[in-house]
């Protein structure tokens, strides 16, 4: 910062870090050096975004992430992993982590979500929509049920009145994605945000909205955290206007 005839300017990068931190939640103590956020898998192009932000908004804080199956990072945390904030893809299992007295403050829902059927780039087996994935000789990727896209994949199938096909059982909504983008399935079940990072790899085949489920993602800062001021001010970036436009951009739904 320089002064020149009783005025004071600001550097363009020095006004951008300004607006940045009192957008992105304030200031954090000197001593706040790591922030660590367990975050579901479909979070992560935007959170990565939001982290970079929220690092040049606070000189000195660096956020970590860890990004899993919702279902896995509740299991991680409840058994005593260190962690800050938890952002998941639902409900439910936010709601066990509440239960085990692991959250501080109630969890804040921050975006939504919607399902798409992902087929690979040119759609060469002609899916159009889901009671095509029982078809003779269809490869289909499906996340797990315990994880939060694999169960709302049956209950899209449900309201679809179609089976539920025979599907490999992945990890997290990425691993769907993978294995259709590489030619190993030949359809899957993601979220429409997902469908929208891989572009020019898979395409996306719509569901109906009477066949579809929204996902609500909720996120809190944890009971215990290492860094308790900086996850409540990574929590306000999220849910700031700057952080919502990420999210936006990403095709995540206003919760």
């Amino acid at each position: 910062m320089r002064s020149t005839a009783g005025a004071t300017f600001l550097r363009p990068r020095a006004i951008r870090s300004a607006v940045l931190l009192t957008l992105l939640g304030g200031a954090l103590p000197a001593c706040a050096a790591t922030v660590t956020v367990f975050a579901a898998a479909s979070l992560t192009d935007a959170f990565r975004t939001i982290g970079k932000d929220f690092e040049q908004a606070h000189p000195g804080t660096k956020v970590e992430f860890n990004f899993a199956s919702s279902s896995t990072l509740a299991r991680q945390i409840i058994e005593g992993a260190p962690a800050d904030v938890f952002a998941s893809a639902d409900e439910e299992n936010m709601k066990k982590v509440v239960d085990a007295g692991d959250v501080t403050g109630e969890p804040k829902a921050f975006v939504a979500n919607r399902l798409a059927i992902i087929v690979p780039h040119g759609n060469p087996k002609h899916v159009q929509g889901l009671s095509d994935l029982s078809a003779h000789g269809m490869i289909v990727s499906l996340a797990a049920p315990a994880v939060p896209v694999g169960h709302y994949a049956v209950e899209a199938f449900g309201k679809a009145g179609v089976p539920v096909p025979n599907a490999s059982q992945e990890a997290d909504v990425k691993a769907v994605v993978m294995r259709v983008s590489m030619g190993e399935a030949d359809a899957g079940i993601a979220y429409v945000t997902d469908v929208a990072a891989a572009v020019g790899k898979v395409e996306a085949v719509a569901i109906p909205d009477g066949h579809n489920v929204t996902a609500h993602y909720p996120i809190a800062t944890l009971k215990g955290a290492p860094n308790a001021a900086g996850a409540k001010a990574f929590m306000a970036a999220v849910l700031s206007p700057p952080g919502q436009a990420v999210l936006r951009r990403a095709g995540f739904l206003a919760p």
